[in-house]
């Protein structure tokens, strides 16, 4: 917890101050002396009870009042609230390691189905996009709540030839953030992606920073949004291989980084994952684990590692949770109020019952 106005927090040194008050009140009270024909008679009749309870209702106040003034300091706390409506892209490699057997029955079957049990799960203020990549990227879903476009999507996967790991978060984030504009055809096939700008090639013109609208549109001046900030939404990519075309998703990571986007990534199949006999080759498939880290890692987000269809639906799950309660600062100065008043009223509830007479 942290307080917005800490500065408030000098009101405290007024509690003290009444405890030192009320200890002298009360002992400036013993000294009026009251003529009674025996101490002994009144002794019993008050009881040890009845000097505790005295002190009861103006400890109840004094607490009462420490929360009021620690309210005044705009107490903040970071809670577990549900999520506000956002937008998920799911990012899927179709490339043709996905035919591995290292997961069975394959690693694309056994992603197809914890993606579609993890849609089925989401909560209704979430819309999902699904994109796919191998050696180049599309847009095979655009967001939506219909569970049943998502999940014959998701069945309609074809795989393909080569892995475009970058290209496949820059259409995922262009879907996420459609204000942004981003020329696809100009990144992806005009121009050389660094550092989150395009360098042209042949000639100007060629290409363009991603931070600019349009042809018409000046560039964007926004500073960096902080690092994970954006709360409207997030990209979950999965991959089992190396990038073998396309621009460094390292790199797009940076400028997802710079609009605030959490990258959320898994590294899915077995480090000697093999595929025999595709056209009459057998080779190796394994997962570039370093770069999804650093794509996680960039943006603010978490990397996972599922070998096997079980650990990816836990994944899955774990995301489900996150996006359906989202931890945040709240300030939670109406709790403190809240709790002053309920004191306030037993204090004066217990007066009226123990000393009405």
């Amino acid at each position: 917890m942290h307080f917005i106005w800490p500065e408030g927090l000098w009101l405290l040194l007024l509690i003290p101050l009444l405890v030192a008050g009320y200890i002298w009140a009360l002992r400036r009270q013993r000294t009026v002396t009251v003529q009674y024909p025996s101490l002994g008679l009144i002794r019993p009749a008050l009881g040890a009870s009845s000097r505790i309870r005295r002190h009861i209702p103006p400890a109840l106040l004094l607490v009462a009042l420490t929360l009021v003034l620690l309210g005044a300091a705009r107490p903040s706390a970071r809670v577990s609230l549900p999520a506000d409506y956002m937008t998920l892209v799911l990012a899927m490699d179709v490339s043709r390691s996905m035919r591995a057997e290292d997961v069975p029955p394959s690693r694309i079957v056994a992603a197809q189905q914890a993606a579609k049990t993890f849609l089925q799960d989401l909560p209704a203020h979430v819309r999902v996009a699904v994109v796919t990549f191998a050696a180049n990227a599309q847009l095979v879903q655009s967001a939506t709540d219909q569970k049943e476009s998502l999940l014959a999507a998701i069945d309609g996967f074809q795989l393909q030839r080569g892995t475009a790991t970058g290209s496949g978060l820059l259409v995922a984030l262009n879907t996420l953030l459609p204000e942004s504009a981003i020329d696809l055809e100009t990144v992806l096939y005009g121009a050389e992606f660094k550092l989150g700008q395009l360098r042209p090639q042949g000639g100007p013109g060629a290409g363009r920073s991603l931070d600019q609208r349009s042809d018409k549109a000046a560039p964007a001046t926004d500073k960096p949004a902080p690092v994970g900030s954006y709360t409207a939404g997030a990209v979950i990519l999965l991959s089992d291989g190396r990038r073998t075309v396309g621009p460094d998703p390292s790199e797009v990571a940076k400028w997802a980084a710079s609009k605030g986007v959490r990258v959320y990534t898994v590294a899915f199949g077995t480090p000697n994952g093999f595929i025999p006999g595709l056209e009459g080759f057998s080779f190796y498939a394994k997962v570039d684990e370093e770069a999804l880290q650093d794509v996680a890692a960039t943006t603010g987000a978490e990397f996972f590692r599922a070998t096997n269809a079980s650990e990816l639906a836990s994944i899955y799950q774990h995301l489900s949770s996150k996006f359906t309660l989202e931890r945040r600062d709240t300030e939670i100065t109406a709790l403190f109020a809240a709790l002053a008043f309920a004191l306030t009223l037993l204090a004066l509830a217990l007066s009226m019952r123990w000393f009405r007479h």
